[in-house]
């Protein structure tokens, strides 16, 4: 099966670049489509601008402390447009407030992952967040085909 298409919205090149090493180490079946802000995640999720052709995503992963839209607002974006609303959003974000949490969980997150401070931590959190979604977990997008990934 092909990897997972994953649309990665972190304003953070070091995060970025710390997740990319993370999927590598583990091995993850996994694409990584970094875009830096929420404007950009939307026009990759509705295939705008030079975001045209690109793949549909599978799953997102997504930072809330972002410039020009922050992830509180693409989330809510997401889940209130009948085109995305089943697409698995997962905070992965430096806050751990309890108003982020709650509220992410009110606009239908699929998960809320606070990164970790070390690399030790936020690799064994990646390790995690893979084995689940792309082993256990089907997506929406793959919903009828038989696998998910190739460890």
């Amino acid at each position: 099966m092909n990897p997972v298409t994953i649309l990665l919205a972190e304003d953070s090149p070091e995060d970025v670049e710390l997740l990319r090493e993370a999927f590598e180490h583990h091995r993850f079946a996994a694409e990584l489509h970094p875009v830096s802000d929420g404007v950009e995640a939307m026009a990759y999720l509705r295939g705008e601008g030079e975001h045209a052709g690109a793949p549909q995503a599978d799953m997102m992963l997504l930072d809330l402390n972002m410039p020009r839209m922050d992830g509180r607002e693409v989330l809510a974006a997401v889940k209130n447009d009948p085109k995305l609303q089943s697409l698995p959003v997962v905070i992965l974000t430096t806050s751990n407030a309890p108003e982020d949490v709650t509220r992410s969980y009110e606009h239908r997150a699929s998960a809320f992952l606070t990164k970790p401070p070390d690399f030790d931590a936020f690799l064994e959190l990646t390790r995690r967040l893979g084995e689940f979604w792309l082993h256990a977990a089907t997506l929406p997008s793959r919903a009828g085909a038989s696998g998910h990934s190739v460890p």
